[in-house]
């Protein structure tokens, strides 16, 4: 017997103590591995926790920018350690680096930035205009159910297994089984699935985790391609987020993304995440891995 699916409050819970790094020693913290996951660690994930431990050698300062480079893919089978090395207090910022790893070998090096707050001088790009609200478009589970369908059944269960506590709804849904050529710009409102408390570091860790989400595709849009094409092998390399303003990750924000440029089996993908109202309160870039391996001769 199949079982429930889980709530949208349970589903924010699971992502709440993901995030919720344990401390082992002073700067030295444990991720939990992700109940039930397989296979690769989603980098999202490794990001938002690696600045959960960063966030949590830091006092009186709100972070600001970040910048990871993945080494090797993690184990969802393992849970991660984190030390964090404090690099710089100021008075008005703090630099913290910070290494992951599993199995004694960093998966991820992380450096943050953070800033006393203060005010300055300020402007901002234009939210992009005559996108359709969120309840207009369909979620991301809707989708793939949708698509699920032109699946045989056996396959069918692995397809919609699991549950993501990220609702995602883009503007441009993906073509799964056969995409088409397209300009690399796409549009996906997103938040978590139910509200969370008040705690900034937190919706700042959620936010990072889910930064990672639609991005890296837009890359493999003007070649017909996405990570179910056979031969297709992608990956994140490295992402940098900076968290100009505050904001809440239970409450919709527009991720708007695209690519610039693709070469020698890279792709470079940039976001710009607003709240409803326009506040432009991230922005961020990735390069990732999109390379097609030639099928081996017969």
């Amino acid at each position: 017997m199949d079982k429930p699916d889980p709530t949208p409050e349970q589903l924010t819970r699971g992502l709440i103590d993901l995030l919720d790094v344990e401390q082992l020693d002073v700067d030295l913290f444990r991720g939990a591995r992700l109940p039930g996951g397989r296979g690769r660690v989603f980098g999202g994930q490794v990001i938002g926790q690696a600045l959960q431990a960063a966030q949590r050698s830091t006092e009186g300062k709100d972070a600001h920018s970040l910048h990871a480079y993945f080494m090797r893919a993690g184990d969802d089978a393992l849970p991660i350690l984190f030390r964090v090395v404090r690099d710089f207090d100021g008075k008005s910022f703090a630099t913290r680096r910070v290494i992951a790893t599993q199995n004694g070998q960093p998966i991820l090096n992380l450096a943050a930035s953070f800033q006393v707050p203060e005010e300055g001088f300020h402007h901002q790009a234009e939210m992009p205009a005559n996108i359709p609200p969120p309840e207009e478009l369909k979620s991301e589970k809707e989708l793939r159910a949708e698509a699920a369908e032109q699946l045989p059944e056996k396959l069918r269960s692995a397809f919609l297994r699991r549950s993501n506590p990220i609702d995602v709804r883009p503007l441009y849904p993906r073509s799964w089984f056969h995409p088409v050529k397209r300009e690399p710009v796409n549009y996906s409102w997103f938040r978590i699935v139910s509200a969370v408390g008040d705690d900034p570091a937190l919706h700042r860790a959620i936010l990072a985790y889910a930064s990672d989400m639609a991005l890296m595709a837009t890359s493999m849009m003007p070649h017909g391609v996405n990570w179910m094409t056979p031969g297709m092998q992608s990956a994140s390399l490295d992402h940098a987020l900076w968290i100009h303003e505050p904001f809440r990750a239970d409450e919709w924000l527009l991720y708007a993304t695209d690519s610039p440029w693709a070469g020698h089996a890279r792709g470079m993908n940039r976001g710009q995440i607003f709240t409803r109202d326009g506040r432009l309160v991230a922005s961020v870039a990735q390069e990732g891995l999109i390379r097609q391996r030639q099928p081996k001769d017969q």
